[in-house]
């Protein structure tokens, strides 16, 4: 392992802000891997979290990124049950460029000796090929392709859970769940999101959507009959639903002070640029939100069945119990009259407290 611009006190001090229990910084200049791994919490279990590829500014962003997708990932165990902690790796470097099965199984083999206190999945910039080239080094990994026994892709389910936490929304603030007429506008229609446009115009919910790539857009639109949009014109609709399913900090001040949608309800994490100044925002102006790591937990359950070898019925029940879930920190929400993430995470927090203290009675 080898530690390149490593700056001691910056790093501990981050660590400490966070309240991490480990970072693995991962280094072999053979394939050209430089990857971060991040463990927040094993109170739980072990800290399962994506492997992200992308090629970061500096590699502060990238531990930064680390840091708090890998915190998300304890708080998304916690609240959904589920018996895991919360990790994350990034691979700094262009998947389309950078990547390489020689890199893939190098990496593996930095997963293989922290002994099972982490285990991956595929995220943004892997797929399932990159988690079977992982697999050939270490076991600790999830997300693997059905043909080799895995659970393959997520995006299904997540989309599911996303969907389940948007009728919950719909069920407080309207009186009932139906999204029939209803207008949502998907911001990122990568796997996940086209699986959420699928289930909602299947529902008859008028659909926006926009992305980065316009040829895809045109497609993705042209199959479910949604509409295309300008990103920069999304925030400026008269719609119900701001559904934010690419990258995170997209619910801002500027955007607030832009949005006329009484609910954010969408699968991109971190979706808050600060989690206090803009959760409150919401909470002023009436917007409900639903927080992320909350209705995006389908992929992580997904890969939780894996391991547990659950069948994919039992998934997807799992997997819509995040109807109920969403309910019950509405409902905190609107009791202490605090922010929905900020009554989130004392539901997460609560149970990793009450198990923490059963294990340090053993």
């Amino acid at each position: 392992m080898i530690l390149s611009q490593f700056d001691e006190h910056s790093v501990f001090s981050q660590l400490n802000a966070f309240g991490h229990q480990k970072v693995v910084y991962c280094s072999d200049p053979d394939t050209g891997l430089k990857a971060i791994i991040a463990i927040h919490d094993t109170t739980l279990g072990p800290a399962l979290g994506g492997t992200r590829m992308q090629l970061y500014k500096t590699e502060n962003e990238a531990l930064q990124d680390a840091l708090r997708l890998s915190r998300s990932m304890t708080y998304k165990a916690a609240i959904s049950g589920l018996n895991l902690g919360g990790g994350k790796a990034v691979i700094i470097g262009d998947s389309r460029l950078h990547k390489s099965e020689a890199l893939m199984r190098r990496f593996g083999r930095f997963i293989e000796n922290l002994h099972g206190s982490f285990i991956t999945a595929e995220d943004v910039g892997t797929t399932p090929k990159d988690m079977e080239y992982i697999r050939m080094e270490t076991k600790f990994v999830t997300g693997v392709p059905e043909s080799i026994g895995g659970s393959g892709d997520p995006s299904p389910v997540s989309a599911r859970g996303v969907f389940m936490g948007i009728k919950a929304c719909l069920k407080e603030h309207f009186g009932n769940d139906s999204l029939a007429g209803k207008s949502v506008a998907v911001q990122g229609i990568g796997h996940v999101g086209e699986n959420l446009v699928g289930l909602l115009r299947n529902e008859n919910a008028k659909v926006y959507i926009c992305d980065i790539n316009e040829d895809r857009l045109i497609q993705i639109a042209k199959k479910y009959g949604a509409k295309a949009v300008a990103n920069n014109s999304l925030f400026d609709l008269d719609i119900d639903i701001y559904s934010p399913c690419a990258l995170g900090a997209t619910v801002n001040t500027e955007t607030i002070n832009r949005l006329k949608c009484p609910i954010i309800a969408g699968s991109a994490n971190n979706q808050l640029a600060d989690e206090v100044v803009h959760g409150n925002m919401l909470l002023e102006k009436g917007i409900l939100y639903a927080p992320d790591y909350l209705i995006n937990a389908g992929g992580l359950i997904n890969c939780y069945s894996e391991i547990a070898g659950f069948s994919k019925k039992k998934t997807l029940q799992m997997a819509e119990n995040i109807y109920e879930a969403t309910r019950r920190v509405i409902q905190k929400s609107k009791e202490e009259k605090i922010p929905t993430i900020e009554a989130a995470n004392k539901i997460a927090e609560k149970r990793i407290a009450d198990i923490r203290k059963i294990k340090a009675s053993y």
